[in-house]
């Protein structure tokens, strides 16, 4: 595999920021559709594949969205074109006729309600990093964030269903003009070891 651009490294990476403020510039549904089909990459176990995505645009979405967020995310939310809720199928081992025909997995997890619960946070996990991953990739930007009721959120999105929400993220074309300055990270020596 050949090494990307530093240019390109830089806009994944060392240029991407956490956004709160965006332009009215509207995000097409085809790049949504494109967004996705490169986070569908995402390694998961088993090739499991849980995260279920669902792109809250319209403005009845929004507002059945609002009451569920934390006050300090309203804003940021309601103004940004595109808010995903990565949320994680419970029943993901149902697929795995079509996901992974190589073995008889479904038995790992039919049954296991933790063995399920730590799946579906880990992998939704995993795919939501690719999604905004993928999103930088295609020239967005990204908020992602905790700070809503997921009970809620699943109450009022997934009622009836296996899903489960994980984390949301806003996307859109961000406003850099109240950026905050980059907060620290850790140093390599801080943060890890070659053992």
């Amino acid at each position: 595999m050949s090494k990307i651009s530093q240019a390109d490294i830089d806009v994944l990476f060392n240029s991407a920021r956490t956004f709160f403020t965006w332009t009215d510039e509207k995000v097409p549904d085809s790049v949504l559709k494109q967004v996705y089909d490169l986070a569908k990459m995402a390694p998961t176990a088993a090739n499991c594949q849980p995260a279920r995505i669902f792109f809250v645009v319209s403005e009845e979405s929004k507002k059945k969205l609002e009451p569920c967020l934390d006050p300090g995310n309203v804003k940021k939310t309601m103004t940004a074109p595109v808010t995903a809720i990565i949320a994680g199928d419970t029943a993901f081992y149902t697929h795995f006729d079509k996901l992974y025909p190589v073995a008889d997995v479904r038995s790992w997890y039919e049954g296991k309600p933790d063995l399920i619960e730590d799946a579906v946070l880990r992998n939704t996990a995993l795919q939501g990093a690719y999604l905004i991953m993928a999103a930088r990739a295609l020239g967005l930007d990204c908020g992602p964030m905790s700070g809503f009721n997921n009970k809620m959120v699943d109450d009022v999105f997934f009622k009836g269903t296996t899903f489960k929400s994980n984390f949301l993220c806003n996307l859109g074309y961000g406003s850099r003009e109240k950026m905050y300055p980059r907060l620290p990270r850790f140093d390599f020596d801080e943060a890890c070891k070659i053992i």
